[in-house]
């Protein structure tokens, strides 16, 4: 009997694929675990197996084509098979998904996994609809500002109001939007509107971080970031106080009991957030060569679904860049994020006199639903203690 393979859900954040390259034609003969083609979603390149054998009878998208999840890629069969009722088929269309409740069912035996989803209707007023039909505005890449997130006639407006903005071609360079670009604008929007962000900046003393830094890279092959530093303590720093390491659930709070630090890596395309996962129990060296192996396969796209999804606690760090200071906005659904600056010298105030120390500024952007004012200064103290006494950094 032959068998349809759809376009599987390759994170908790792809909307869509785009398929690379197909390693077999119409009319091959495929066995079970060898690769049909070569995927990519928002986040990384990954292969798509197949869980039988047979002979290619239909393939169903161009390479370079972008597929939505759950349209057909693939019939496997017998030669010369009937496969007609697999293509009258409907397919969902997924506009929205809720990866909390998604529920993974089996379509390849090792790397790809088809995620299914319940269809969920875009929220927006009779008049937004209308308008939108009118203006040629896709519903699903607005984020509604109306109650409960609800798409209102403003936010179709002002939508057409910017994309509706002409320039000739002698103006511009257009360069079409990858997938994770536009994974990064449609949930870092929405976190943007439905949490109501607050920040909470402190300064922190990194002379002794220095000192620790410096001197184990000497002594050892190794070289220790700041980066590393703060994974760390901010880890120890999460098990005095759980409270940030949350996430918002509808009529619930859900409070994690792993620490899985997601870490910000620019790419060319974006920004990823591989996670250094039980970070509280792995030593400075080990979140350093985590971080380091995790770095290299997010720039080259070959991150596995496991080292990019489920961070409950997100780091960003702009410090090599030289900024002092910046705000960054919550990874949903996570409750909060570290925004990380540079370490600079200036004089500071040390037993009385005025020397020359190392500091450095990070603000703690809080979803106000979940953590409060004190919370988050009592996390940052805890944090400021951590890192400018080391004794509990190992």
């Amino acid at each position: 009997m032959a068998t349809r393979i759809d376009m599987p859900k390759l994170s908790d954040t792809m909307e869509e694929g785009i398929i690379l390259k197909w390693k077999k034609n119409e009319g091959d003969t495929i066995k079970q675990g060898e690769i049909i083609a070569e995927i990519q979603s928002d986040k990384a390149d990954m292969e798509l197996e197949a869980y039988e054998s047979g002979v290619i009878l239909k393939l169903f998208a161009k390479e370079k084509e972008a597929v939505k999840i759950g349209a057909p890629l693939v019939i496997i069969g017998k030669a010369g098979e009937d496969f007609s009722n697999l293509l009258k088929t409907e397919t969902k269309k997924v506009e929205n998904k809720k990866s909390a409740s998604s529920e993974i069912s089996k379509t390849t035996k090792t790397t790809v996994s088809k995620i299914s989803t319940s269809d969920k209707r875009i929220k927006a007023s009779p008049l937004a609809k209308r308008i939108a039909i009118e203006k040629g505005v896709e519903l699903n890449y607005l984020v509604g500002t109306g109650p409960l997130g609800r798409i209102v006639k403003q936010d179709v407006e002002n939508y057409s109001l910017v994309s509706n903005v002409k320039f000739s071609d002698e103006e511009v360079n257009r360069i079409p939007i990858s997938l994770m670009r536009k994974t990064i604008a449609r949930r870092l929007s929405a976190s943007k509107v439905i949490a109501p962000h607050f920040y909470v900046t402190i300064e922190i003393k990194m002379d002794k971080v220095a000192e620790m830094r410096e001197k184990i890279n000497s002594e050892k092959n190794v070289k220790i970031s700041y980066n590393d530093f703060i994974v760390k303590a901010v880890s120890i720093a999460i098990q005095k106080h759980p409270e940030v390491n949350s996430s918002w659930n509808h009529d619930s709070i859900v409070y994690h009991k792993k620490i899985d630090i997601g870490v910000a890596v620019s790419t060319d395309e974006g920004l990823t957030t591989p996670v250094v996962r039980n970070s509280n129990n792995k030593s400075l060296q080990e979140i350093s060569s985590e971080i380091k192996q995790l770095a290299i396969k997010s720039k080259e796209r070959k991150l596995k679904p496991e080292e990019f999804q489920g961070s409950t606690f997100t780091i960003s760090n702009l410090g090599m860049f030289d900024v002092e200071n910046f705000t960054a906005i919550i990874n949903p659904p996570e409750s909060a994020i570290l925004a990380v600056g540079t370490v600079v010298e200036k004089p500071i105030i040390s037993a009385n006199k005025i020397v020359i120390g190392k500091v450095m500024k990070v603000t703690l952007s809080c979803d106000h639903r979940v953590i409060d004012g004190a919370m988050a200064g009592r996390f940052l103290q805890t944090l400021k203690q951590i890192l400018e006494s080391t004794t509990e950094i190992n």
